[in-house]
């Protein structure tokens, strides 16, 4: 005899998970924190008069990827590529592909002529050395 309760919703449930999934996919929005994140994830910090930036680019080779800066902005530009192999049958495909674009507003203006850039093990490495006028300037005290 069965005791338990029959969960009749169960399957509009998983429906609604799957729905919410895939739209968390196509527009980077975390689920719950109302943050969005786009394509690659990034981790950005500051030490001194650099910015240090990551980027995950899993599959994306250095000759599809463009890298630009102006001011405060760097913008991120590139293309990954789907396997060669036409006789897959997938049974879940969640990794992308194709053209992406991502505009990251930076805390101060950088020199863009100083800029490096090295991509190893599908993570993307930048060193954003701040703009002369960003950069922070001792002021000399003067006694009367």
């Amino acid at each position: 005899m069965f005791t338990g309760r029959l969960n009749l919703w169960a399957p509009y449930q998983d429906l609604r998970r799957e729905v919410d999934r895939l739209f968390e996919t196509f527009t980077g929005a975390e689920n719950g924190g109302g943050r969005s994140r786009g394509f690659p994830a990034i981790n950005l910090w500051e030490e001194g008069d650099v910015l240090h930036l990551e980027a995950e680019l899993p599959g994306v080779a250095q000759g599809d990827l463009d890298i630009s800066a102006a001011g405060n902005e760097l913008t991120l530009r590139g293309q990954r590529n789907p396997a060669k192999d036409d006789n897959r049958a997938y049974h879940r495909q969640e990794r992308g592909f194709g053209e992406f674009t991502r505009v990251i507003a930076l805390p101060v203006e950088i020199d863009p002529e100083r800029i490096e850039a090295t991509l190893k093990d599908g993570v993307l490495t930048l060193s954003l050395p701040k703009a002369a006028a960003a950069r922070a300037r001792k002021i000399q005290v003067k006694s009367e």
